[in-house]
């Protein structure tokens, strides 16, 4: 992969998607009020070149739309995406080819994967500058504090790099750190990550647990390092089948890990088991302040950069924001995987209102009575990252499940709440979702809003209204005599029909 974060910028520039501001800017709040701005109206990514208490500039809103995000993923439009979904789907479940022409589909996949193998670089451009010790200042970084009531300074959109201490095999995710003196951060991650688990093995064997930060890549490897697909390949491997070719990695200076060689900076460090400090409270994804938590301290003895570094950061809260444009991209990979495991499957769609992933809009090829039911079921335990699914609405094949108003119509004219509503009372839950009666417990809600069949019904359905298709034909036909060529029915604005969106 020879793109880095340096020529996606470019990317995004030459197609009028990146502002340059050379105002001088605080990242204490400053330059998240300016980014959310830009979210909420789907505005262009920024590049802060001014910004105050670092020589560094800072880069943030690169994925605010879909479209970025496609463009990030060396695609240009949604569907695209799909066929991703489609390669992990034969990898997650390969199944035996009864036709030469499944054969050869599955070894072009096969193949693929021998491409996307990570490459080394001996003289990677991320150690261009290398600091060690007591020149390590961790305040140099124009790390931001997105919310007024956050605890301090975060990183948000680094890898975070550790290793198996008995395989060697690496695990790299996407966690936030919180900057707690000139050389040290918490790590927040949830004790099922990858590098939680690699820490309660460093303590079993009394080691320390080495770690790596790297900031400033590729976006793709970004979307790679959070999609939690469960497909027994690393996530250097998946931003190789992404991007269609190997992540260049290089050795880290002080630590027995490996990060990718374009990376604008590096940090290297070790976490001590069972040294921790409070981390947060921080604004999440769910639209409130979250808790304090004891968190892993990380002790940095090492920073790398190139030259003339761009810091690129992110932050959460209610949407829309970046993570959201990413799960919305990370929905489309996941439809050919979850097809493979519900086969009545369509489509699904995770409106981003619903943070995401709390509420799943489903639609199915009905062929038989109750259908809709054992496919919400179905749903909650296809992937891991539906157990939080809060709502699954299910409804017919022929309903666009991205059209809010198709949903809310089938909803109303289709179910009836004490037949068609099921609820499964205290499951595994989000332990932010203030919603629930008990923290880490909650109940989730099925909704059959599919048309019914005997004997889900004693009574005849309605016929659906439609229009004549030979007077529709003709209308078609003669729209530009009637003078009414001009208009654009497609470009429909929600607010003349009583809605206020913004």
């Amino acid at each position: 992969m020879a793109r880095d974060l340096r020529e996606f910028l470019n990317l995004l520039e030459n197609r009028g998607q990146l502002r340059r501001i050379t105002s001088c800017v605080d990242p204490d709040l400053e330059i998240a009020e300016i980014s959310n701005r830009m979210l909420q109206a789907g505005g262009p990514a920024l590049l802060f070149e001014n910004v105050k208490g670092s020589t560094h500039p800072v880069a943030i809103n690169l994925l605010g739309t879909e479209e970025r995000v496609c463009w990030a993923m060396n695609m240009e439009k949604p569907l695209e995406l799909e066929e991703l979904g489609r390669k992990l789907a034969l990898l997650q479940q390969p199944k035996p080819p009864k036709k030469i022409a499944q054969a050869v589909e599955f070894g072009k996949v096969l193949f693929d994967v021998l491409k996307a193998k990570p490459g080394r670089d001996f003289f990677p451009a991320c150690q261009q500058v290398v600091i060690h010790g007591d020149d390590l200042d961790l305040n140099q970084l124009p790390l931001i504090r997105p919310y007024s009531k956050d605890a301090g300074k975060i990183i948000t959109l680094g890898l975070v790099i550790t290793k198996d201490c008995e395989t060697g095999t690496p695990n790299v995710g996407v966690y936030r750190l919180q900057l707690q003196s000139h050389n040290t951060m918490t790590v927040h991650w949830l004790s099922v990550r990858g590098g939680a688990r690699h820490l309660r093995k460093a303590a079993e064997q009394g080691k320390k647990l080495e770690i790596a930060i790297a900031l400033g890549v590729d976006p793709l490897i970004i979307m790679a390092a959070a999609t939690p697909i469960p497909v027994d390949l690393s996530e250097w491997l998946f931003a190789g089948l992404y991007g269609g070719s190997g992540v260049a990695l290089a050795k880290c200076k002080t630590v027995d890990l490996e990060v990718p060689a374009d990376s604008e900076f590096v940090l290297e460090g070790t976490i001590t088991p069972g040294e921790v400090l409070p981390d947060g409270p921080f604004g999440d994804h769910m639209g409130y302040y979250g808790g304090v938590e004891d968190s892993p301290l990380v002790r940095f003895q090492c920073m790398t950069h190139r030259q003339n570094p761009v810091y690129l950061t992110t932050f959460s809260g209610r949407p829309p924001k970046e993570e959201a444009m990413m799960a919305i991209a990370l929905n489309r990979i996941y439809t050919p995987i979850l097809r493979q495991q519900v086969s009545e499957i369509v489509d699904f769609f995770l409106p981003m209102e619903a943070l995401s992933y709390k509420a799943a809009i489903i639609s199915i090829d009905k062929a038989y009575p109750g259908q809709a039911r054992r496919a919400a079921l179905a749903f909650w335990s296809a992937l891991p990252q539906f157990t939080y699914t809060k709502f699954v609405i299910v409804v017919d094949k022929d309903i666009n499940i991205r059209d809010p108003r198709q949903v809310v119509w089938a909803i109303s004219s289709k179910v009836d709440p004490v037949r068609d509503v099921f609820i499964l009372p205290n499951t595994p839950f989000d332990s932010l979702d203030f919603a629930s009666e008990k923290i880490g417990l909650g109940g989730r809600m099925g909704i059959d809003a599919t048309t019914k069949i005997p004997p889900e019904t004693e009574h005849e359905w309605g016929e659906p209204l439609e229009s004549d298709p030979e007077v529709a034909a003709m209308v078609n036909r003669r729209w530009a005599e009637y003078g009414l060529a001009d208009l654009k029915l497609a470009e429909v604005n929600p607010n003349l029909f009583g809605y206020e969106i913004k």
